[in-house]
């Protein structure tokens, strides 16, 4: 069975809109941290961001149904038809994450 390792690849932070817009000082995602690993099948990791967790599924979905970002829908857009690079839609502290098919 098929299973989807979540990498957190990447913390940020865009400090011009955070000063802009935000009312108080923030930092990176508080949340996630560089280097985590979370394994899942559907159901949203324990611990794991809401928003973030909302962000991949549709991803998470297409590789654990057994389609690839490689062939089928973003042709040409992945090297490894196991592998798809996202992020969280939080524009002020964005994480990037490696979703990645693996065997059980």
């Amino acid at each position: 069975m098929a299973l989807c390792k979540i990498t957190v690849l990447k913390t940020t932070l865009q400090s011009e809109l955070a000063r802009e817009f935000c009312q108080e000082e923030v930092g990176p995602c508080p949340l996630l941290h560089e280097g985590q690993e979370f394994i899942t099948g559907l159901e949203k990791p324990e611990g794991f961001c809401d928003w973030a967790w909302n962000d991949m599924l549709r991803f998470v979905t297409v590789l654990l149904s057994g389609g690839n970002f490689k062939e089928d829908l973003f042709q040409g857009w992945m090297k490894d038809e196991n592998t798809m690079i996202t992020c969280c839609t939080d524009g002020i502290r964005p994480v990037i994450f490696k979703l990645e098919r693996v065997e059980d």
